[in-house]
């Protein structure tokens, strides 16, 4: 197996955190491409030919072949590191393993669930051009059902993780949008399983060193004043309305 030569195209978001974190808990070298999403440098062609969906994060590796491989889709690129780099199993179990596929259902629960249904309470709470209720409603409830879902099954954790004795890929990938849970109008007090496991995973270095990758990790203290949160959220949402409409254009041509 070749070394290491990884690039992490990144910024930062509950998704693009999981993989600084991930790398950091791996103790893997790699460098940081930040990627401007508020200027659309994601749509830019030189990005899509690693992503072509023009999201992050993205990254770049040394295959066994001598060339380059590309991985996106934050659930992939958590598989491949595991896979790749982890043969002492510090955030994965072994392949077959009860745990093994214990960790792939709860990957999938917030790749396929808690992430997409938080993400769209976040877009209609915050970033719509004109509040919904029933779109706010329906994706905060959703994801109030999914955190309570992850609270009764960490009620009965044993270990204090989502899966087995250790921290796994199946915790990583949900720390950031668990971390995040106040944006998107959730109160992390209904689910105190949940808060005390977001609490100690935490307090692990790597989790601390990766979710200031590329850049620092501020969201609770933004959401500690509602004033600035909301200028965040204006900001944002200018940009973010402004990349929709480009999406639409090039999805006409």
């Amino acid at each position: 197996m070749s070394q290491p030569n990884i690039t992490l195209y990144t910024t930062q978001t509950p998704n693009g955190i999981k993989i600084s974190i991930a790398l950091e808990e791996l103790g893997l070298p790699y460098k940081v491409e930040k990627i401007d999403i508020s200027k659309n440098t994601q749509k830019e062609d030189w990005f899509l030919k690693i992503n072509p969906n023009g999201r992050i994060p993205a990254l770049t590796d040394t295959f066994d072949d001598g060339q380059q491989i590309r991985l996106f889709e934050s659930g992939s690129i958590l598989e491949y590191l595991a896979e790749r780099y982890d043969p002492d199993y510090k955030i994965s179990f072994p392949k077959g393993t009860r745990e093994y596929y214990e960790m792939k259902n709860w990957l999938f629960f917030q790749n396929a669930g808690l992430g997409p249904m938080q993400g769209q309470a976040n877009h209609f709470g915050r970033y719509a051009p004109e509040r919904i209720e029933y779109g706010v409603n329906r994706y905060v409830n959703e994801s109030r059902r999914l955190y309570g879902v992850l609270d009764k099954h960490l009620a009965e954790s044993k270990s204090g993780y989502i899966v087995g004795d250790h921290v796994s890929i199946a915790d990583i990938t949900h720390w950031g949008w668990v971390a995040a849970a106040g944006w998107a109008g959730l109160d992390i007090d209904e689910f105190p399983h949940v808060k005390a496991w977001e609490e100690r995973m935490a307090q692990r270095p790597g989790v601390e060193k990766g979710r200031h990758v590329p850049s620092p990790h501020t969201i609770k203290d933004t959401l500690k004043d509602k004033a600035f949160a909301d200028k965040r959220a204006a900001e944002n949402r200018a940009w973010i309305q402004q990349g929709m409409q480009s999406d639409a254009k090039q999805s006409k041509a």
